[in-house]
């Protein structure tokens, strides 16, 4: 597009030349000078990210990015000396001034110290590209600004400014290109993480593509939260089977800590970033995200197999789990996400009494700690209490693909 968008601009530029002597004294210099501005904006436009550094960045650990100049091979004026491109970490305060200036400004001041952050912008004959590839970048340390009310560290966001300045031919203009990179939470500290990640899933999904950055809405429509929801699990899991109807309304019983409305009553509800990943939710010590992202560790690390195959109904609250297993045959069994355990999974199963009377029990939850040690399919054949799996399955036919040969010998 870019490409295109060039021809059009010399073809205009040398029709103008053609009939110059046609325009005047007063109105050549001012469409030269006009078609100087649109090359300018042109050519800063085609100056992208190609590679973007990670969205959640720790200090003191590697990482790679790579900027593309795409009018370079066709623009870029040949030097005895590389051009380079310089990284910088900026803060959302800078980004906006930037933005703002569209990008004429400079930066004043990092508000991070980065290693080998100066690289060159090498133009490929073979591949026609102009690139610079950032291989080995380190962020040494981080300058916090001053922070909102009860905002967190993992709240706060900055990025990478990518800068350069680079001559034009043939016109031996001296142009300056700048790039910011997508937003980023910096943290110092591995238990940061989950938090950071839920700034980033909250910017990217809610965010407009026209914005100032880095703005994004403080609540958002429930049934686009359940698109985010669903698209995470299926991108994390590696999964094609995403999350069901039901699944949604246990969520937003959760999230809502509402469990007297109707699924069609949550359709118009909205829910916020206090809600998704700062409130606690009730009687528990973690927010909804957390939960969440615990459930996705787990299903991703121990459970891809077992979910695809449909065998976990996963998110069900234990009251609905009593109704759905207390009019069933002794040892019908289901298994559920935990709700008082970040990653866990439980089993639930109905022990019938010679009266007729029924009772729900629920196995301690399984971490992936455990389900490393010995597998969920294992362990399920190992309970001779649990017989079928709900509504009617044996278990041999339901879980059977999942058992491992059992090891014999002096072992």
């Amino acid at each position: 597009r870019c490409e295109s968008l060039l021809e059009v601009y010399l073809q205009l530029q040398q029709q103008v030349m053609a009939v110059n002597a046609e325009l005047g004294p007063e109105l050549l210099p001012r469409l030269l000078e006009r078609f100087n501005e649109v090359l300018s904006s042109l050519v800063k436009s085609s100056f992208l990210v190609e590679k973007q550094p990670p969205q959640v960045l720790k200090t003191q650990t590697k990482f790679q990015a790579s900027v593309r100049f795409l009018l370079g091979p066709r623009l870029l004026k040949a030097a005895p000396k590389p051009y380079m491109v310089r990284a910088d970490m900026v803060t959302e305060k800078q980004a906006r001034e930037l933005e703002l200036s569209n990008y004429s400004n400079t930066l004043s001041e990092s508000t991070g110290e980065i290693l080998h952050n100066t690289v060159a912008l090498e133009t490929n004959p073979t591949s026609g590209t102009c690139c610079a590839n950032f291989k080995n970048v380190l962020l040494k340390k981080i300058k916090r600004c001053e922070r909102k009310g009860s905002e967190s560290v993992t709240e706060e966001k900055c990025a990478v400014l990518f800068s350069t300045n680079v001559v034009l031919a043939p016109s031996n203009a001296s142009i300056h290109l700048q790039v910011l990179s997508l937003p980023i939470v910096v943290i110092v500290h591995g238990n940061q993480d989950n938090n950071a990640k839920a700034t980033v899933l909250w910017d990217n999904a809610f965010s407009d593509i026209e914005r100032v950055p880095f703005v994004v809405a403080e609540r958002v429509p429930w049934d686009k939260m359940c698109d985010t929801l669903n698209l995470k699990f299926m991108a994390e899991v590696q999964t094609t089977k995403g999350l069901l109807k039901e699944h949604y309304f246990f969520l937003a019983q959760k999230i809502f800590n509402d469990h007297s409305a109707s699924p069609e009553d949550f359709q118009n509800r909205h829910v916020s970033w206090a809600q998704f990943n700062k409130e606690i939710l009730p009687g528990r010590g973690f927010t909804f995200w957390q939960w969440f992202d615990g459930v996705l560790d787990l299903t991703k690390r121990c459970l891809k197999s077992y979910w695809s195959d449909r065998l976990i109904m996963g998110f069900i609250s234990k009251q609905y789990v009593c109704k759905l297993l207390s009019t069933k045959p002794d040892g019908t069994f289901l298994l559920r996400f935990s709700d008082s355990e970040i990653g866990g999974v439980t089993i639930a199963y109905v022990i019938r009494g010679k009266d007729g009377s029924s009772q729900v029990e629920n196995i301690q939850p399984f971490s992936a700690k455990d389900l490393s040690i010995r597998s969920l399919g294992d362990r399920i054949r190992d309970l001779e209490q649990l017989r079928n799996l709900y509504p009617n399955t044996p278990k041999d036919q339901a879980f059977g693909s999942h058992y491992n040969k059992e090891q014999t010998g002096k072992d």
